[in-house]
């Protein structure tokens, strides 16, 4: 198994990932043409983010989506890590905790202030991990402006 930074002719394998994420925790459908048109943008334009996967026999089976916050108050910056992805049959094997100790070598390299994520309330499950791997709850509640609410 490798972890590496995905590369723009993993896109689609990316989308085809974020469109069975989506249905799992949100039974959100996304349309995968559009998921595809995302992860190019995000692959072709840096200030969008990165992906780091997770690749066995040639197969991406696991994912993260990280973007970046500046934070004027430390003079760094602060990744949020989005769209926490191991395939099904891979899972339970310690696999995202790979990713993440790769994530942490990256973010200890290029100075970042803290790692941060977003969990839906009654993710249970992630909610359980994610304390296991030394998250905590900050005070921030995170809202978003109703006019801008697509969904």
């Amino acid at each position: 198994m490798i972890i590496r930074k995905a590369l723009l002719t993993d896109a689609e394998t990316i989308a085809k990932n974020n469109v069975t994420l989506a249905l799992e925790l949100e039974n959100l459908i996304l349309e995968k043409e559009e998921a595809e048109k995302g992860s190019i943008a995000v692959l072709t334009a840096k200030r969008n983010g990165f992906y780091l996967v997770l690749e066995h026999n040639n197969e991406i089976i696991g994912q993260l989506f990280i973007t970046e916050e500046w934070s004027d108050w430390r003079n760094k910056a602060i990744w949020w890590m989005h769209r926490v992805y191991v395939k099904k049959e891979y899972r339970k094997q310690g696999l995202f905790t790979k990713l993440l100790d790769e994530l942490t070598k990256l973010a200890e390299e290029q100075n970042v202030f803290a790692l941060r994520l977003y969990v839906l309330n009654e993710n249970e499950n992630a909610l359980s991990i994610y304390d296991h791997l030394n998250f905590h709850q900050t005070p921030f509640l995170i809202l978003q402006h109703k006019n801008l609410d697509s969904l």
